[in-house]
């Protein structure tokens, strides 16, 4: 696709909050070439916070934006949809400090942005090229880039549970593979995990509606058991578009992550931009000529 895209139309959802507990209205609205993704909170005098690396407070659990003192938490599955549908450009209302969870996927978005529909601007599509290895890496947890002449992700997870052990795959996010193969992919945890958030204070909208829950004893809580055999690296595979959707462009480069998490994906964004030389900004009508001179 040459140009820059928006939604068709507004589209509308409402949910709870996996941590908050608390009922949230979200509205996705067509938005002008050069916008990004940009949240708004209408509760709070339509306060404006683009996603973008200088404003990720915490990685803990999830990925919250804070500006000024005011937060979006657990943006990446919606972050996650926006740029696995191509979508350039969008203006998120929503009148909580939480997107709302759903299922627990990214699934239900990419309804969303199904019955919005999508329309091309006038402004070329701009791409973040990566020129040059870049990597971080705490003890095991290791993500890096590298220059490729498209997009890739390899992902490597791994956890001594019967149902995970190690899961590999690889996607490159083109001809619908996102919304076929990775956005119904569920958040996951294990239940005295669950158990310890939730006498913290955390998940207080979590279920067995939005997440799936592994037992101590090598299954799952969830009846209808799994979407996928490989659910589990498909949905870190869902979380890392997400946060590399904070470099407010989709990316020319070969992501490898291995037992990564939010702080990591959002440590490499924040290394490569820090780095004038590991990137540069081009755009569709160069990359265009380039391959058709």
């Amino acid at each position: 696709m040459l140009h820059q895209t928006t939604l068709a139309s507004v589209v509308k959802a409402s949910g709870q909050g996996l941590h908050t507990g608390e009922m949230v209205n979200l509205a996705l609205h067509p938005a002008p070439a050069y916008t990004g993704y940009v949240f708004r909170r209408v509760d709070l005098n339509n306060f404006e916070i683009q996603a973008a690396p200088q404003y990720v407070a915490r990685v803990s659990y999830a990925t919250t934006l804070m500006k000024q003192g005011v937060m979006i938490a657990t943006v990446e599955h919606l972050l996650s949809a926006l740029r696995g549908s191509h979508i350039d450009n969008c203006i998120i209302e929503i009148d909580s400090l939480e997107v709302p969870i759903l299922d627990g996927s990214a699934e239900p978005f990419i309804e969303l942005i199904e019955q919005a529909g999508i329309v091309e601007l006038e402004a070329p599509r701009q791409f973040l090229r990566i020129l040059k290895h870049t990597a971080v890496e705490y003890g095991n947890r290791r993500m890096s880039i590298s220059p490729a002449h498209q997009f890739s992700l390899s992902c490597l997870i791994e956890f001594p549970h019967p149902m995970i052990g190690q899961q590999r795959r690889r996607v490159e996010i083109v001809d619908g593979e996102f919304a076929r193969e990775i956005a119904a992919a569920r958040t996951f945890g294990f239940l005295d995990e669950f158990e310890a958030l939730r006498d913290s204070g955390l998940i207080r909208g979590g279920s067995l509606a939005n997440a799936v829950v592994l037992t101590p004893e090598g299954g799952v809580l969830n009846p209808e058991g799994l979407r996928f055999a490989d659910e589990f690296v498909r949905h870190k595979i869902l979380d890392i578009i997400g946060d590399l959707a904070l470099f407010g462009m989709p990316l020319l480069g070969h992501v490898v992550a291995e037992r990564t998490g939010h702080g990591v994906h959002t440590a490499l964004v924040s290394r490569v931009l820090h780095d004038d030389s590991a990137w540069e900004i081009t755009d569709s009508l160069s990359l265009s000529q380039a391959v058709h001179p």
